[in-house]
C-alpha cells in the first residue's frame, strides 16, 4: 500500500510528476509542485483531457481565452483535449499535490 502524501521530496528543484498507474487510455499522476510554475511562454497542449485534482496547497492555472482559476484544497479543473492551458503559479510556502488523470474519449464510452 502506497501514500499520497508520504515521500515527498524536501528539496524540489523541478516539479516531480510519478505515474500512479497506466493504461491503453488511462494515465493517474501524482505531480508535486513547490513554487514551480510554467515556463515563460509555454502552454500545455494536449491530445487527451486531463481532470486535475488539488490535495494539498494551493495553484493558479491559466487557460487560454478564459481568466485564471485558483484551485485550493479540493477544487478540480477538467481540461478538454487541445485546450491550451499552463501554471502560472503554486503556493512557495508549501508543496501543492495534484491528482492528475489524463483520458481519452474512448474511457467515457464514446466514439
Amino acid at each position: 500500500m502506497e501514500n499520497m502524501f508520504s515521500d515527498i521530496p524536501s528539496d524540489l528543484p523541478e516539479e516531480l510528476c510519478q505515474c500512479l498507474l497506466q493504461s491503453e487510455s488511462v494515465r493517474i499522476e501524482r505531480i508535486i509542485s513547490h513554487g514551480h510554475r510554467s515556463p515563460t511562454g509555454f502552454w500545455y497542449d494536449q491530445e487527451h483531457h486531463e481532470w486535475v485534482l488539488v490535495l494539498r496547497g494551493r495553484a493558479r492555472l491559466q487557460i487560454k481565452g478564459s481568466e485564471t482559476v485558483e484551485l485550493k484544497l479540493g477544487d478540480y479543473v477538467n481540461l478538454p483535449a487541445r485546450t491550451p492551458h499552463r501554471v502560472v503559479w503554486t503556493d512557495p510556502s508549501e508543496p501543492t499535490i495534484w491528482l492528475a488523470i489524463h483520458y481519452t474519449d474512448t474511457d467515457l464510452g464514446q466514439t
